[in-house]
């Protein structure tokens, strides 16, 4: 903790209903009380719950204003308060305050309000897979720049690198860490052109809730041996049924998701729906469900010196309990699943039939152009290899593109029951597309920075060299990706792009209820003093 003391973060809103909304925030110090002051005069006051973080760290890896040698448990305190008997037609100005040994430690004065009604007017910011990249505080100064009033957030996963590390959340030496950024207190320099530029951010979620997905950065792995880095913490994530085996664990045991995975650190920070990662809520026009739709993030390289996607280290070939398990889903979405069968209760809901807007929201991509969407999105089916001597040579795996959850099972589902848009992340670039059916599909992760497309023999996909050749080019699932309909990129020939992937140019999206829009806008970070371009425009119907 810092000398001098103050709040960790600002005050951050979740969870409106017709007349509440959560308010919540953290601190370094565990403090006698925490209150929220709300009202024209701030005349009513809203007690806090406190809990203390559970899992948050630090290691030698972290970006953080201390360096440690070793991981160091952080002790970081969450107060969230619900302020009550409020409307949305009248916000009202709030502000937190902690008590510190007595004194009063304060945030600025905001305002909030509840959930918006039908019928009203809202700009919704669709964002992804933040990460504390470069560009982000750049491209949240140029969201409040460009749309002065935000009325939520929809954050398609990937908040951070990696969620056990508190900085990455709070503090981020860099300047860039989750929190500051979307509330205008990030100090990111940018330097571009040898043109330094120092970005702040946007000072969007202290009036605006937030909802977000899981996305695999959200998963830690195995914490069984707690002085491992975190990274390597949060790449040891292997399938439940596989830490029963090796473990020798029941479903009942209370510490299978420390020896498989889980996602603690992201349920204790924010506030979902019933405590759910998967849940359904109405805002306004708008009925979003969000699901728990991705699975762990293995490098494409196919060599055996590599824990990738395909293969197993060589040097692990005894060593089971040190494989990766290939590209495992952590949450099922086929059909017959618990989330499928919430999903299709949810489908057939009052609430999601009567909206006017119907759209879902998770962060593994059914269409894109990018990397990371092959293989398919299905269980690994696990290949032995043995040797005259009957020793082990080698463990692939497979991926049957026929199997792929999302486009078997998912997709079929949410075109039948009418839904508008599906908003996903995770391949760090911008592209969309639109099914013969109508419904469309947009990725608008191109935040921070890019690892490319694979169009046109630029940046393809690395495939396996034996065995099955899965799509090296172009959206593997068959649709065509769609040309920016105002001011396209345009390639080294002149023609238009159907994607933005680079590392100077920043994307944001906004959807306008009002004029039933998705709009998406760009800016390019060489040039500071450059305008914002709205790139791409279509309607839901």
């Amino acid at each position: 903790m810092t000398s001098t003391i103050s709040l960790l973060t600002d005050p951050f809103l979740q969870l409106p209903t017709a007349n509440t909304v959560e308010v919540i925030w953290f601190t370094e110090f565990a403090g006698e009380q925490h209150f929220v002051q709300y009202g024209e005069n701030l005349e009513q006051v809203a007690i806090a719950k406190t809990a203390i973080l559970s899992k948050v760290q630090e290691d030698k890896q972290s970006k953080w204003q201390e360096s440690v040698l070793e991981n160091t448990r952080r002790l970081i305190w969450r107060h969230q308060a619900q302020v009550k008997d409020i409307s949305y037609s009248q916000p009202i100005p709030y502000q937190v305050t902690s008590i510190y040994q007595g004194q009063p430690i304060q945030s600025r004065i905001f305002t909030l309000s509840s959930l918006p009604p039908k019928n009203t007017p809202l700009n919704i910011l669709l964002t992804s897979d933040h990460q504390l990249m470069p560009m982000v505080t750049a491209n949240l100064e140029k969201v409040v720049q460009t749309i002065p009033k935000i009325d939520a957030v929809f954050l398609a996963g990937d908040l951070v690198n990696v969620a056990d590390r508190a900085s990455q959340w709070f503090d981020d030496s860099r300047g860039g860490a989750f929190f500051p950024a979307l509330q205008g207190k990030a100090e990111y320099t940018l330097n571009k052109q040898g043109k330094p530029t120092l970005y702040r951010g946007g000072e969007i979620i202290q009036y605006a809730p937030l909802y977000t997905a899981v996305g695999n950065h959200e998963v830690m792995g195995r914490s069984i041996e707690p002085t491992l880095p975190l990274n390597s913490q949060f790449e040891a994530a292997i399938p439940r049924q596989v830490a029963k085996q090796i473990y020798h664990l029941d479903e009942q045991s209370t510490t299978l998701k420390d020896h498989s995975f889980n996602i603690d650190t992201y349920q204790e920070i924010f506030s979902l729906v019933e405590g759910n990662p998967y849940y359904a809520v109405t805002f306004g026009d708008i009925r979003l469900i969000v699901l728990y739709v991705t699975n762990i993030w293995r490098p494409q390289y196919n060599e055996l010196t590599v824990k990738g996607r395909y293969q197993e280290l060589s040097s692990d070939l005894n060593s089971p309990e040190k494989w990766g398990y290939g590209q495992h889903i952590f949450e099922p979405i086929a059909q017959g699943s618990p989330q499928y069968r919430w999903l299709e209760s949810e489908l057939a809901s009052s609430a999601f039939s009567e909206a006017r807007y119907k759209m879902v929201m998770f962060h593994h991509p059914p269409h894109t152009l990018g990397g990371n969407i092959v293989p398919p999105y299905t269980d690994p089916i696990q290949q032995l290899s043995y040797d005259a001597q009957k020793q082990l040579t080698t463990v692939h795996y497979d991926y049957p593109p026929e199997k792929d959850y999302i486009i078997r099972d998912l997709i079929p589902l949410l075109e039948k029951a009418g839904v508008q848009l599906v908003f996903f992340g995770h391949s760090h670039l911008w592209n969309r597309f639109v099914s013969p059916t109508g419904l469309h599909f947009l990725e608008s992760s191109n935040v921070g920075n890019s690892y490319g497309a694979a169009w046109q023999k630029e940046n393809p996909r690395q495939i396996p060299p034996l065995g099955r050749q899965y799509v090296s080019m172009g959206d593997p699932n068959g649709l065509e990706p769609v040309i920016p309909t105002l001011s396209p990129l345009l390639d080294t020939e002149g023609q238009p792009l159907p994607y933005i992937a680079s590392n100077d140019i920043t994307v944001f999206t906004i959807l306008n209820t009002e004029t039933a829009t998705v709009s998406s806008y760009y800016f390019d970070t060489r040039e500071a003093d450059s305008l914002v371009i709205k790139f791409d425009e279509f309607s839901l119907k």
